[in-house]
């Protein structure tokens, strides 16, 4: 009997483990930059301002028009080295051999890279997962499971503050609601 309620309770722990709770995007703005972003106005994407300015790498320069807080880098410290698990949407930027996604920006909504403007560097993540994964769909929401570093990236898609070394990446289920 002593037994049996050990291996249950050696069971109950590892389903504690099996997955983290979720990080909130908020978690990695600054609470300077969460109060700027709840005071902005109203983006509007038919406006001059939304269409941005774009620079010698196709990067979106700051418009005068919008808050400094959607260029915001600002990171959070506690952050670095964190295991987490955040859900998002995928913009693919690199492929294996055989097309499985090793390379990608994490986005916290779908279409993120391709609206104007772009989340802010501390609203992106690169995520690295050697493992690669097929996305059929980039309006498929994933779960991205690994180690979170702030570190500055840059390429011509976008600035991202942070990176993640991914251990597990999943699609999103039903039972996950």
């Amino acid at each position: 009997m002593r037994r049996l309620l050990f291996i249950a309770l050696l069971l109950a722990s590892g389903l504690a483990r099996a997955e983290l709770p979720e990080t909130d995007w908020l978690e990695l703005m600054p609470k300077s930059d969460q109060k700027a972003l709840e005071a902005m106005p109203e983006i509007d994407h038919n406006s001059p301002e939304a269409q941005g300015t774009f620079d010698s790498k196709g990067g979106l320069k700051q418009s005068k028009g919008l808050p400094a807080v959607m260029y915001s880098a600002k990171t959070v410290p506690a952050m670095n080295g964190k295991n987490i698990r955040l859900g998002g949407y995928p913009v693919p930027l690199e492929t294996d051999a055989k097309g499985r996604s090793t390379l990608f920006f994490l986005v916290p909504y779908p279409g993120a890279c391709i609206h104007v403007p772009p989340p802010p560097p501390n609203q992106l993540v690169l995520v690295r997962y050697p493992k690669g994964l097929k996305l059929d769909d980039i309006y498929t929401p994933l779960w991205v499971i690994g180690t979170l570093k702030v570190e500055a990236v840059s390429n011509n898609l976008a600035d991202a503050a942070y990176a993640l070394d991914a251990s597990k990446v999943r699609v999103v289920v039903e039972a996950d609601l």
